[in-house]
């Protein structure tokens, strides 16, 4: 048996969405926010992602699942566990979501903690930023990984100056960003040495600096452009990050 040592990650927040808004963000439109997941089957001893079982469903204000063997995450997790808290505020205008995410890790205990603890507040900024902005509209979802050379230690630096953030810019700050394409007029919705968030009018654009985890820097982009195209997005953006790290 692999041993491990178990580790959970708690978050509570208030966020500018209904009960119902916020439940399907979470089991039916997580690629707004997180990446497309597979569907829950909507019952308790359902299925649910990573391999797991649904172990509460209780729409719109409670959701748990496990995973004993989970599959689709970092490798050194022997458990998975999730669980989500919705109570409405403001008359059920606004929600109260606490979000537990456990279970055992069997690799470097601290690094795995940091590394998805970290992780875990960059998604969950993105979720609030869709609830307030794009709530209900289609999204298409784009991912990427860097080339090799992006696994540098200051791979991701070099690529918050590529798209022409200035190192002062911090989260509120308007910026005009050199993407694919167009130059793009975004607002820094998130900014740490770890993760860039730009949001403009019809996009979430998340960069996401795991070189400072030993893998290669990542983007992705949840685009609600009513013409979005996924395949063409992947291009541009691959193109344009082999180009950052040849």
């Amino acid at each position: 048996m692999i041993a491990g040592k178990e580790f959970e990650i708690a978050r509570e927040f208030e966020v500018d969405a209904s009960p119902a808004e916020v439940w399907d963000a979470f089991t039916t439109g997580t690629g707004c926010w997180l990446w497309p997941l597979v569907e829950y089957e909507p019952r308790e001893g359902g299925a649910a992602p990573f391999g797991g079982i649904v172990t509460h469903w209780e729409p719109p204000h409670r959701l748990t699942e496990r995973a004993d063997d989970p599959t689709g995450v970092p490798p050194g997790q022997t458990l998975n566990r999730l669980d989500r808290a919705i109570e409405p505020r403001d008359g059920g205008r606004r929600s109260w979501v606490r979000y537990v995410h456990s279970g055992i890790f069997t690799g470097d205990w601290d690094s795995q903690y940091a590394e998805a603890a970290k992780h875990t507040d960059f998604y969950l900024h993105t979720l609030c930023q869709y609830l307030k902005y794009f709530t209900g509209l289609p999204v298409t979802f784009t991912t990427l990984d860097g080339p090799a050379p992006s696994t540098a230690p200051g791979a991701f630096t070099r690529l918050g100056r590529r798209l022409g953030l200035p190192d002062d810019a911090a989260e509120g700050a308007r910026v005009r960003v050199d993407a694919p394409g167009e130059p793009l007029d975004a607002m820094v919705d998130f900014r740490t040495r770890h993760f860039i968030g730009l949001r403009t009018d019809t996009a979430l654009y998340r960069f996401f600096g795991r070189n400072h985890f030993g893998a290669p820097v990542g983007i992705s982009i949840h685009d609600f452009a009513p013409q979005a195209d996924a395949k063409g997005t992947e291009m541009a953006w691959r193109d344009w990050l082999l180009r950052l790290y040849a």
